[in-house]
């Protein structure tokens, strides 16, 4: 009997994969200490075949690429903001660390921009070599302060079963001023198929302080699928903008302790 496919699909699955899809769900912060601090509201996600983005444009008229919608995808803003390609952007990322991803299939996990407003605190690239195997992941990180940093890892054996991958990055960028900039990162992902599981768990010298996590389910980037979603999460992207500040209110008003923001200058993306 037959195992399993393996995470990252291959070319049979995206031959019949649509350009582009949705994910509804919810995301959770928890901060473990040094006060117990936790939420999570509902958000939902596109999932989006970088090098089919003409075909994803055609898939309903509340989606557009480039161009104002109720839901859009804007390719400058993300990667290079436009200064190349995004494939030749991620290839490029990827190849420094040994990941050869060129020729294979691309996909970005991220948040529409909503009636033209977007905010993207992750976004994760899952590229896949020639053969269809999931290769390489960036994790592209963005900060309020306008600064972005890509953590790109090269997929090693034992880090991805029919479980899901599981990898680490030692953190470099500045994200909170409730947290310190030093730590690591801990990624557990299963998918992206009909489910997606993104799990984030950051240490510091003093062991787990911070978990993340998104837990979506697939459905079509479609009239009906986009309406559904804007209704379960209505205002996303103001929400997730207006939660960061709300949720750092809250964190020093319960005296968490504020980390100065690096006198270096942050990793922007190249």
């Amino acid at each position: 009997m037959a195992g399993k496919p393996p995470v990252g699909g291959g070319r049979m699955s995206e031959e019949l994969e649509p350009a582009a899809a949705l994910y509804r769900g919810e995301v959770m912060h928890a901060r473990l200490r040094p006060v117990p601090h936790r939420f999570a509201y509902r958000v939902f996600s596109l999932l989006v075949d970088i090098d089919r983005l003409a075909d994803a444009d055609r898939m309903t008229p509340l989606f557009s690429v480039g161009r104002f919608n109720l839901l859009s995808f804007h390719p400058d803003d993300h990667g290079a903001l436009g200064r190349i390609a995004l494939r030749d952007h991620v290839e490029a990322l990827l190849r420094a660390k040994g990941a050869d991803v060129a020729g294979g299939r691309i996909r970005l996990l991220c948040y529409p921009r909503v009636l033209g407003v977007g905010f993207n605190p992750l976004s994760i690239y899952f590229a896949e070599d020639a053969a269809g195997r999931l290769a390489g992941i960036v994790h592209e990180v963005r900060n309020t302060f306008g600064e972005r940093h890509a953590y790109a890892i090269a997929i090693r054996p034992g880090e991805l079963d029919e479980t899901g991958l599981r990898h680490q990055a030692e953190k470099a960028f500045h994200v909170s001023p409730f947290v310190p900039a030093e730590g690591t990162y801990r990624f557990r992902i299963a998918g992206p198929d009909r489910r997606v599981r993104v799990h984030i768990l950051e240490r510091d010298r003093d062991g787990p302080l911070l978990v993340a996590a998104f837990r979506g389910e697939r459905c079509a980037l479609d009239t009906r699928g986009i309406l559904a979603a804007c209704l379960r999460a209505p205002f996303m992207t103001l929400k997730v903008i207006a939660a960061i500040r709300f949720e750092a209110l809250r964190l020093w008003a319960k005296g968490v302790k504020i980390h100065r923001r690096p006198s270096r200058a942050c990793a922007r993306l190249p």
